[in-house]
């Protein structure tokens, strides 16, 4: 059970609706996130705002779900470990091998995937404040200055999502909870 109201489209606040139907549009449901975002218009809005800039980074989708997934596992929010999951096998067209490695935080065997895993996972443990090696793997795996900091624009976008879940206590929806950690 939700610690914050989940609102629906009837009950959300007026500055919230809009951002409701189109989440209802884009899913063919209401994804309990944005239930619980739409509490704070402007949360929602700036979820969606980001959501939608980090889509035009040069990072792949899957390598802009690699850093969801990650960020959500370190987190500790199940939530969006199945909302990125889903996406990672439904749009991102990537296995159901590489994705249960990523929720345990082992390689994928994909080295570039695994290259943004780690470093993510490094930007999340230090607060940003990588080691110069953890920066030159990330580089020398193909990367460059423009896509570190596009890492840095997933974890954020995932802390939004992982931090207000945690808070909320969200339940994860019915049409999520097969992409779940040991559901995969």
């Amino acid at each position: 059970m939700s610690r914050l109201t989940l609102q629906t489209l009837d009950t959300a606040p007026a500055d919230s609706r809009p951002f409701v139907e189109k989440a209802i549009a884009n899913n063919g449901y209401l994804p309990n996130l944005i239930g619980v975002l739409a509490n704070a218009p402007v949360a929602l809005e700036t979820y969606l705002t980001v959501s939608a800039i980090n889509a035009r980074a040069s990072l792949s989708l899957a390598e802009r779900e690699v850093v969801q997934i990650t960020a959500a596992r370190i987190h500790g929010c199940d939530f969006c470990v199945a909302g990125h999951t889903a996406i990672w096998l439904k749009k991102a067209g990537q296995s159901p091998e590489a994705v249960r490695a990523l929720h345990e935080g082992a390689p994928t065997g994909d080295a570039r995937l695994d290259a943004v895993a780690a470093f993510a996972g490094a930007v999340i443990a230090r607060r940003g404040a990588v080691d110069d090696a953890d920066l030159q793997a990330f580089l020398a795996a193909g990367y460059n200055q423009q896509q570190a900091l596009e890492v840095v624009l997933g974890i954020s976008l995932a802390t939004l999502c992982n931090f207000a879940n945690s808070l909320a206590g969200t339940p994860v929806n019915p049409q999520l909870q097969p992409y779940l950690p040991g559901a995969v």
